[in-house]
């Protein structure tokens, strides 16, 4: 935290306020309605019941740092709960991505494809919104219900 170039006292002051005005949402941003695989990926179901968005948890991009490539190999395939579907690449790492449910990859998100948006840092930017990495169509939804909830998946990474 970047504190004002002023006195102790202030300082002080400064850091006792900005402490007390904290909460762990500020801190990690976990949204409750979605569910998260314990390999740092969440699952957000659409309204059909039967289609989801995956991508990777505020926590996964923090700890990778700049995203700088993402590849997925597996639209089209059916997959099963805890296979590969792709990679993300960042400056420190590469890093399999995982199924958090079984299902038919429809689409991997043109905005993150080189090809075509080749925008990794969406990512980084806005892991729950812009930065979904790819559509499922699930064959098990009753799959989701075995992904934590926003409150253990907090306790997870706590």
């Amino acid at each position: 935290m970047q504190l004002p170039s002023q006195n102790k006292l202030f300082s002080h002051r400064y850091l006792t306020n900005q402490i007390t005005s904290f909460n762990s949402e500020e801190l990690m941003n976990i949204p409750p309605d979605l569910r998260y695989a314990e390999d740092h990926e969440w699952v957000r179901v659409v309204e059909d019941g039967k289609t989801a968005y995956v991508g990777i948890s505020d926590f996964a991009q923090s700890e990778l740092g700049e995203i700088v490539y993402v590849e997925v190999d597996t639209v089209g395939e059916t997959l099963q709960k805890g296979d590969v579907f792709g990679t993300v690449e960042a400056v420190k790492t590469t890093s399999d991505l995982i199924m958090p449910i079984s299902g038919k990859v429809l689409e991997f998100n043109p905005e993150l494809d080189e090809s075509e948006g080749d925008n990794p840092t969406l990512l980084n930017e806005d892991p729950y919104g812009k930065g979904w990495i790819i559509k499922v169509e699930m064959t098990n939804p009753a799959e989701v219900d075995e992904l934590l909830d926003a409150a253990a998946y907090e306790r997870l990474i706590g």
